[in-house]
C-alpha cells in the first residue's frame, strides 16, 4: 500500500489501495486466463517438430525405395550381360551398369545426408520436449503462485472494502465497470495521467490537497496528487488503453 500523503483523506487512501489490489488481481486473472493458449502453443511447437522429423523419414524412405530399386536393375544387367555374351549388349550392359551404379552412389550419398538429417532432427525433437516440459513445470508455479496471489489479494481487499464509505465505495465500482476497471488516476502538472485531459485549474488545486474525493471532468475517475518530494510508488495506477 502507498505511504499516506500528508492530509490525504482516508477513504481517498483506501480507494488508491483498492485501484492497486483491484489491477493486481486482474492481472493475475488474465495471466491464468492466458494459461490455454499457452499450452496450446506448447502443444504447436512439438507437432511442429514431430511432422518435420516424420516429413525427414518419409523422404528417407523414398530414397531407399529408389536405391533398391537401381540395384535390382543393376544386378539384372549384370544377369544379362552373363547370359548374352554378345559384344554390342556387353558393351550396352557395361554403360548400363556405369550409369546404374553412379545411381546407387548418389542415392547413398543422399541417404547418409537423410539419415543425418533424421538424427538431428530427432535430436531437436528431444531437445524441444525437453523445453516444453520445463515450460509446462514453470506455468504450473506459477499458475499456483497466482492463486495464492488472487487469494492474498483478496483478503486485503476485503478489509479495505469494510473500511470504506458505502458511497464512496459505490462510486468506486460505478467509475471502474465503466473504465475498464481503473477508476482512480493520478493527477500530474495539471493532467489527469489517464485520459490526458488538462483539468480546470480550481479542479486541480482540490486534487492537490488530497483531502477530498475529486474526480476528473473528463473520465469522472477518481483523482490523486502525489507530492514533489514524495515519488509515485512502481505499483501506482497505469493508464489504461
Amino acid at each position: 500500500m502507498y505511504n499516506e500523503y500528508p492530509r490525504m483523506n482516508a477513504d481517498l487512501q483506501r480507494l488508491i489501495d483498492l485501484q492497486r489490489l483491484d489491477s493486481a488481481a486482474h492481472d493475475a486473472q488474465r495471466r491464468l486466463a492466458e494459461a490455454p493458449d499457452r499450452e496450446k502453443a506448447l502443444e504447436a511447437r512439438l507437432t511442429d517438430s514431430q511432422n518435420a522429423r516424420r516429413a525427414i523419414e518419409k523422404e528417407v524412405a523414398v530414397h531407399q525405395g529408389r536405391l533398391s530399386k537401381f540395384r535390382e536393375q543393376a544386378m539384372a544387367v549384370k544377369t544379362n550381360q552373363e547370359y548374352h555374351a554378345i559384344q554390342h549388349e556387353i558393351s550396352f550392359a557395361q554403360t548400363e551398369i556405369k550409369k546404374l551404379e553412379d545411381g546407387v552412389l548418389e542415392h547413398m550419398v543422399a541417404g547418409d545426408d537423410l539419415t543425418a538429417l533424421v538424427k538431428r532432427a530427432e535430436a531437436e525433437l528431444a531437445a524441444e520436449q525437453k523445453a516444453v516440459d520445463a515450460d509446462r513445470r514453470a506455468m504450473t508455479a506459477e499458475a499456483a503462485t497466482l492463486q495464492a496471489s488472487l487469494d492474498q489479494l483478496g483478503a486485503e481487499r476485503a478489509n479495505v472494502i469494510g473500511a470504506l464509505d458505502k458511497q464512496v465505495l459505490s462510486m468506486f465500482e460505478q467509475i471502474a465497470r465503466k473504465r475498464n476497471g481503473v477508476a482512480v488516476a493520478e493527477a500530474r502538472d495539471g493532467i489527469c495521467t489517464i485520459c490526458h485531459v488538462r483539468l480546470r485549474p480550481q479542479v486541480f488545486n482540490n486534487v492537490r490537497r488530497n483531502d477530498a474525493i475529486v474526480q476528473c471532468d473528463s473520465c469522472n475517475r477518481i483523482l490523486f496528487f502525489v507530492p514533489a518530494a514524495a515519488s509515485a510508488p512502481s505499483d501506482a495506477p497505469q493508464p489504461a488503453p
